[in-house]
């Protein structure tokens, strides 16, 4: 039986993955530098530098780099401020609210990022933790910051249902003894997940009730 859900952030509850890439890409073309996908894709879930890595190789040095992320982060700003959620993840939300389900967030990205989307759609009422790259050590694909969620909400692992876009967040789930369900979005569909419970196009799918009872 299942008593949580937790949710992944950044591309799952909103495609703000495919408002970096745009905002990175459309960016570095000012430069005449291409940005590959898979190269993208590559840091998708998790926090590190390989973008960064690569535009420095192909800028030649370092020099540009910071005015790179400074104009791309504008960009990204402005697309994401009118970014709406997902299809169906506010109806989960409320589904798992109404079926008694303890709800976290486990994500790699900072407190302070998620919190301003979370308050800005009015959900963060819906969750009892929100488990951020501020409390870990190592964010995903690391499972440290899906052991914690279900630490905080007292459950054991395969009591909880975890939904992710990427395959380096699929990764730590399952790393840390959840069910994963995967809902890629345009930037992770194509990516290769190793180990997963369910995909799905979207959360309008099926609903919750649908998808616990297939996985039960």
């Amino acid at each position: 039986m299942f008593k949580a859900v937790v949710f992944d952030f950044d591309g799952t509850m909103l495609d703000t993955e495919t408002v970096w890439y745009d905002s990175f890409r459309e960016t570095l073309a000012e430069h005449d530098i291409d940005l590959p996908l898979e190269v993208f894709a590559h840091g998708i879930g998790t926090y590190d530098d390989s973008l960064f890595r690569y535009i420095t190789d192909k800028m030649g040095s370092e020099d540009g780099l910071e005015d790179v992320k400074r104009r791309a982060f504008a960009k990204h700003h402005e697309k994401a401020a009118t970014l709406p959620l997902r299809d169906g993840v506010e109806d989960y939300l409320k589904d798992a609210s109404r079926l008694g389900l303890r709800i976290a967030l486990a994500t790699s990205s900072p407190y302070p990022w998620v919190e301003s989307f979370l308050t800005s759609h009015g959900l963060m009422h819906y969750f009892e933790t929100l488990c951020t790259k501020d409390d870990v050590a190592q964010v995903k694909p690391d499972p440290e910051l899906y052991t914690l969620s279900v630490r905080r909400l007292g459950i054991e692992p395969h009591e909880a249902v975890a939904f992710e876009d990427s395959a380096n967040g699929a990764k730590a789930a399952v790393a840390a003894g959840l069910r994963c369900v995967i809902v890629p979005n345009p930037v992770t569909e194509a990516l290769h997940f190793e180990k997963y419970d369910m995909r799905i196009g979207s959360m309008k799918e099926l609903s919750l009730e649908e998808l616990l009872l297939k996985l039960s």
